[in-house]
């Protein structure tokens, strides 16, 4: 996959952000999405690429554009898959919360997992601990490993968790053990990869959500050399045809980091508004900030990007 494409997808995730960053705490969750969707999608008819959508905004006949199979790009240029999330936090975004990002991943043709809008239970970890977790082990013996390999104590850690319900056992087994936790409203895409940077304070993350997110925050741990795993969880029997629908029979396969994102992939991603990963678009009265990140699995290359964006030279935005 040429190299060059990682930047021309930046300029996409930079064209989302700003677009969203527009609507940051006005209350609004569906302008806020839209917002990054509609520019999305336009900036990506600009990159020379074939690409496919295999993870988007959902099925065609429930999403207008990025659906699910839709083909973006120029048509000219190497064939690919993309997954993406416009506005990943879209109910952080519109009430002016921190951690809100436009993200991408980007690989070779078969390299993404097609997963369904269902959920998924997951497990990350940084680089220093890649082969130590097991999502079929209890929160508690991944811990116990995790504090091994980083020579400390199960209470010198912090575990990262969506604020949820469904969580409750989870934060309570948590607890008991002795780890701190670091609940988050919304974003797992950032929060697992929050667990590959040593300044983030974040050692592990737990938890069940969006199964699309999951292959996103798998393929930028794979471009830093963390670890991954999910296990598909349906709630119904329409989750489970959905997933058959995707070509997934076994719906309690582990999935491991390398199955949801094999191969070549590129990630690249625009803060939204302030976070611990990425800060936030900042508005000026010539134009915008913007702060990214892009990587790449095959180099392992980290390229952080601050770009001004001056709007009288740029009638795209």
């Amino acid at each position: 996959m040429n190299r060059n494409l990682a930047l021309e997808f930046v300029r996409v995730t930079e064209m989302a952000a700003i677009a969203s960053a527009r609507q940051m705490g006005r209350g609004d969750e569906k302008a806020a999405d839209q917002a990054a969707v509609d520019a999305m999608r336009s900036m990506l008819d600009s990159v020379d690429c074939r690409g496919t959508v295999v993870i988007g905004e959902g099925e065609r006949d429930e999403a207008p554009m990025l659906y699910i199979g839709e083909k973006v790009g120029s048509g000219m240029g190497p064939e690919i898959e993309i997954a993406l999330d416009p506005l990943e936090g879209t109910t952080i975004c519109a009430n002016g919360m921190p951690n809100s990002i436009s993200v991408m991943a980007i690989g070779d043709k078969g390299n993404l997992l097609n997963a369904p809008d269902i959920y998924m239970q997951k497990i990350a970890v940084g680089p220093d601990c890649k082969g130590v977790i097991d999502i079929t082990k209890s929160p508690t013996e991944n811990l116990k490993r995790v504090a091994e390999i980083k020579s400390c104590r199960i209470q010198d850690l912090t575990a990262i968790v969506l604020d949820r319900p469904r969580h409750s056992e989870l934060i309570k087994e948590i607890r008991e053990s002795g780890c701190r936790i670091y609940l988050i409203g919304d974003g797992d895409v950032s929060a697992a990869i929050a667990t590959t940077n040593p300044d983030s304070g974040v050692d592990i993350l737990f938890g069940t959500g969006g199964a699309p997110e999951g292959v996103i925050a798998a393929a930028a741990l794979r471009c830093v050399g963390g670890d991954f795993q999910g296990i598909l969880k349906p709630r119904n029997d329409d989750d489970i045809l959905r997933a058959k629908k995707m070509g997934i029979e076994n719906i309690e396969k582990v999935f491991q980091i390398d199955e949801l994102a094999k191969g070549n992939v590129l990630f690249c991603a625009t803060g939204v508004t302030d976070g611990s990963f990425l800060p936030g678009v900042r508005f000026k009265s010539w134009g915008a900030i913007t702060n990214s990140i892009v990587m790449r699995s095959e180099s392992g290359t980290i390229r952080k990007i601050q770009a001004n964006h001056r709007f009288d030279m740029k009638p795209r935005y």
